[in-house]
């Protein structure tokens, strides 16, 4: 599927599909697998996140970190292991005053996170730069990535999906950490000012109840997600073993890019006339059209 100001170009080799190669004026023709000849850099080559992004991922993993020891050494005082690790806190006590503080810091991370959000896309529509495409708002076609992309890994599909900046898993991602702060975020509040919240809620005994239980049960299928599904996703899947670095640099490698966001490099190429150039010498490089 194209993007606007994208066309495609029939391939000579009648074995290929239809969408195999995407032209882009001033380059040529770019095929679906370049991206298993291109170079790149570990630490990432092309644009992936704002410093906003970078600092505001940062705190919350920290945050995140701090909040899930200190909470179920805390909940699962009971087991064997908890002393051992309540004294690395000094103490229920302290590991109470840490969860808090930490929760505060998520919560103004959260806070910079949607400041970053509106602020960044109001300067885009007044630039008339704003793209839906390039954000993570959940579009029809990620539905259509996904069967494309299941198709793909039971070789039925000859090449993966284009797709976008943000790709459906990443999507994904985004939803649940939403939905996990606000659960977190309500429940704790509810939890540490018990009075104030009763005066909201319709009935605050069940609600209180309600608040205690999920608190901890989202905080364990947050650890489970953020463990067994991000994290795996992100950094332990080949080709970014053993660390993806975009989260620290806020860059990605040019293979990523290619291989999981083809239609956002697609953009890249047509802003950033370094690459642009590299491109074309590679494409000519292993014969490609660059007409």
């Amino acid at each position: 599927m194209a993007t606007s100001g994208e066309n495609i170009a029939m391939p000579a080799d009648e074995t290929k599909t239809d969408d195999y190669y995407t032209y882009v004026e001033g380059v040529g023709n770019i095929p679906r697998d370049i991206y298993k000849h291109v170079k790149s850099d570990p630490l990432g080559d092309l644009p992936r996140y704002s410093i906003h992004i970078v600092i505001q991922h940062f705190l919350t993993f920290l945050t995140f970190l701090i909040l899930a020891s200190t909470g179920l050494t805390l909940h699962f005082s009971d087991l064997w292991w908890s002393p051992y690790v309540m004294s690395i806190f000094g103490g229920p006590d302290v590991a109470r005053l840490i969860h808090r503080v930490s929760a505060f810091f998520m919560i103004a991370a959260s806070l910079y996170h949607i400041g970053t959000l509106i602020g960044g896309t109001m300067n885009k529509i007044m630039k008339k730069e704003f793209d839906v495409k390039r954000t993570q708002i959940p579009l029809l076609k990620d539905a259509r990535d996904i069967v494309h992309d299941f198709r793909y890994f039971i070789g039925r599909e000859p090449h993966r999906p284009k797709m976008y900046k943000f790709m459906y898993k990443q999507k994904l991602h985004y939803i649940a950490i939403i939905w996990g702060t606000f659960v977190l975020v309500t429940a704790g509040t509810s939890l540490l000012f018990p009075e104030t919240m009763a005066t909201i809620w319709p009935n605050p005994e069940f609600f209180q109840d309600l608040a205690r239980l999920m608190h901890a049960d989202e905080a364990i299928m947050a650890i489970t997600v953020v463990v067994f599904w991000h994290w795996s996703n992100v950094h332990l899947v080949p080709g970014r073993f053993p660390l993806q670095w975009s989260f620290l640099t806020g860059r990605i490698t040019r293979e990523h890019q290619i291989e999981e966001h083809f239609l956002e490099y697609i953009n890249n190429l047509k802003e950033i006339p370094e690459e642009r150039d590299y491109i074309k010498k590679i494409l000519r490089e292993k014969g490609h059209d660059t007409h």
